[in-house]
């Protein structure tokens, strides 16, 4: 019965495994970064930076179909190129970066939708979305797995800037000039791992996976490393259940993978050691002189 239930599908079907093994390449890579977008209080642009890409995307389906490179191509000059002009005018005007970034989400997501309706179907609208995990081929899952490893060996890099930046942002610019360089490093990875996660979950879904095992940790930890560790075992954890209730109960993937972390994310905040609703409910130890 568990291996019916917890194992059969993975073993019996190579789209079951390839959607597995996606969504584990997507823990690894994303999780970490919207541990840092949260820290920073940036998680929603996030969010903006994932519909962002949407209008690069459908570009590089109207020019090519579905290319795989063409679209994640066009989303990553799409992404680099919004971050770049909300810092611009974040720094010419004064709107400020969140704000133009908002204005940026919601005009790229009306010129995205308008792009794929032009030349594509419902279907094709419905993929770009909400993503089709379970259609991942090998140069997708390539894809997924060298921007996952590229975004660890560049937080590695960079590492102790972002900290820094995160807790005393006037102390880093007093002792270093490190700082914008690995800013802008760091939007980077943002838009890398939201075309990764694009290519599996949608533009609606991607910041999901980022996002949501992200805060979750927040519950469990306070130490950054932990913090960072929870989130991908939450991440990896959300892949493989989600991918499991949608194919016993024929729901779609993306959305059920992202529902699962939602409530891993509901449960921390009832039950989660730091802050948790039941724990702030406790009685506490008042402290002693």
């Amino acid at each position: 019965m568990l291996y019916t239930t917890l194992i059969a599908p993975f073993a019996e079907f190579e789209f079951m495994r390839r959607a597995l093994v996606g969504s584990f390449a997507l823990a690894l890579g994303a999780p970490p970064v919207g541990v840092f977008l949260m820290l920073r209080r940036m998680s929603l642009i996030g969010d903006a930076m994932a519909h962002a890409i949407l209008p690069g995307a459908a570009i590089g389906f109207l020019i090519a179909g579905l290319n795989l490179f063409a679209m994640a191509g066009g989303g990553l000059i799409a992404g680099f190129v919004v971050a770049f002009a909300a810092g611009l005018i974040a720094r010419a005007t004064p709107v400020k970066e969140d704000a133009s970034l908002a204005a940026f989400f919601l005009i790229s997501l009306a010129l995205g939708v308008t792009i794929v309706s032009v030349k594509g179907s419902n279907i094709d609208l419905m993929n770009f979305l909400f993503g089709s995990v379970l259609a991942i081929d090998d140069p997708t899952l390539l894809l997924i797995a060298s921007i996952a490893s590229a975004s660890l060996i560049v937080l590695a890099v960079i590492w102790r800037p972002l900290v820094l930046e995160c807790v005393d942002p006037g102390f880093l610019r007093s002792v270093s000039r490190t700082g914008g360089p690995a800013h802008l490093a760091f939007l980077a990875l943002v838009v890398m791992n939201l075309v990764g996660g694009f290519q599996a979950l949608g533009t609606l879904l991607a910041v999901g996976i980022m996002m949501l095992p992200a805060v979750t940790s927040r519950f469990w930890a306070r130490d950054l490393s932990t913090m960072i560790a929870v989130a991908i075992a939450g991440a990896a954890i959300s892949g493989y259940a989600g991918l499991l209730v949608s194919y016993h109960a024929n729901l779609p993937s993306g959305p059920v993978i992202i529902l699962v972390a939602g409530v891993l994310y509901a449960l921390s905040v009832l039950f989660g050691p730091f802050g948790g609703l039941l724990w702030r409910a406790l009685p506490q130890r008042h402290l002693e002189a």
